[in-house]
């Protein structure tokens, strides 16, 4: 009998062992595949690294973590003939240094040439070793390239400002190769974040938006579009207007239908910018028109949406703050997205 016993204890002690290590495996494994799916998510995405100078890097930097595809920021000193300068050794104005910000992207989700198109908006590019009040060459305009491509680039867009006269006086924004970029002390990092104060000698942008031409490659200011809600039910019709304004979901499959299967471009329905391209939609059998990606991350806005006791990312225009749709993490590659939009709140333009 105690024999019995004995073999019973060691039987039971055998299989909570052998259950503590399967659970430990299951888990072990678990963790492997959570890494795995990251390191899969990140070969996803195209990282490029871009470097601007546009006066103060405080205001710089605060203008491009607000954009969609910007994985990080660094401000710091570059150009100069002295290595490891510190800030009172740029503002002495004779190491040649110039306040930049190192941006990395993915170009998967934004391209260089929106960030370029930002660069020259937010910052006056005539003006030499000079924004606003801040004057120094360490306030100098620049785009400092880390390819051959971004150079091509620059100077194309450089060139087409200057040929439709954007600026009253001519761009003296520098293209210069990439040096050494030397981080800028701790405080200095994400300055406006910690502060909570914005703007820096940089263009005021509050009642202007950018929006990003796709035929002319040019991101071009346009004023916001504002109007009370009589205003807007004045131009839209009872349906546009519930889904566009008040934030109503159309009934799947309700308008689909209506809009044609043609080669264009898909545009806001209350104030018609460039929304989507044809060629970005794809068959989702949702009853809804989805695409992969919007014309330019500068075109949409994003808000989180908590309504209906869900989680969602809210789509909206950029320009008139339009109720568009939702985005979610279910679509096909490249860019794994689905922009599920509201037929109702687009128009389909031959182009």
């Amino acid at each position: 009998m105690i024999k019995y016993v004995l073999l019973m204890k060691i039987t039971a002690n055998y299989y909570r062992i052998l259950a503590i290590f399967t659970v430990g495996l299951l888990f072990s494994n678990s963790n492997l595949y959570a890494e795995s799916k990251t390191l899969k998510n990140m070969d996803n995405k195209k990282i490029e690294k871009a470097t601007f100078a546009a006066g103060c890097f405080w205001g710089v930097e605060s203008a491009f973590t607000k954009i969609r595809g910007v994985i990080s920021t660094t401000v710091g000193y570059t150009g100069g003939d002295k290595k490891n300068p510190t800030y009172e050794d740029v503002c002495s104005d004779k190491t040649g240094h110039t306040e930049a910000v190192e941006i990395k992207f993915d170009s998967s989700v934004i391209s260089y040439d929106e960030l370029l198109g930002i660069f020259w908006q937010i910052h006056n590019p005539t003006t030499i070793n000079k924004q606003g009040t801040d004057i120094g060459t360490q306030y100098k305009s620049a785009v400092f390239f880390h390819s051959k491509e971004q150079e091509n680039k620059t100077t194309k867009m450089k060139a087409k400002f200057e040929k439709l006269k954007i600026y009253e006086k001519p761009i003296v924004t520098e293209i210069t190769p990439a040096l050494e970029f030397y981080d800028a002390e701790e405080y200095h990092q994400k300055y406006y974040e910690k502060k909570g104060v914005i703007g820096c000698a940089l263009n005021d942008m509050s009642e202007k938006v950018l929006i990003y031409n796709h035929i002319t490659g040019i991101v071009e200011k346009h004023n916001k579009i504002i109007k009370t809600d009589k205003e807007w039910a004045k131009k839209l019709t009872p349906k546009q207007y519930r889904v566009t304004r008040q934030k109503d979901t159309e009934k799947p499959f309700a308008n689909v239908c209506e809009i044609p299967k043609e080669k264009g471009i898909y545009q806001c329905i209350c104030c018609g910018i460039d929304l989507f391209n044809y060629g970005e939609k794809f068959e989702s059998d949702t009853g809804w028109p989805s695409f992969t990606k919007p014309i330019s991350e500068l075109n949409v806005n994003y808000n989180e949406d908590n309504s209906y006791n869900m989680h969602r990312v809210e789509v909206l225009c950029a320009k008139c703050n339009a109720h568009l749709g939702h985005i979610f993490d279910d679509g096909p590659s490249p860019t794994h997205k689905r922009y599920c939009i509201n037929s109702i709140a687009i128009k389909l333009a031959e182009k």
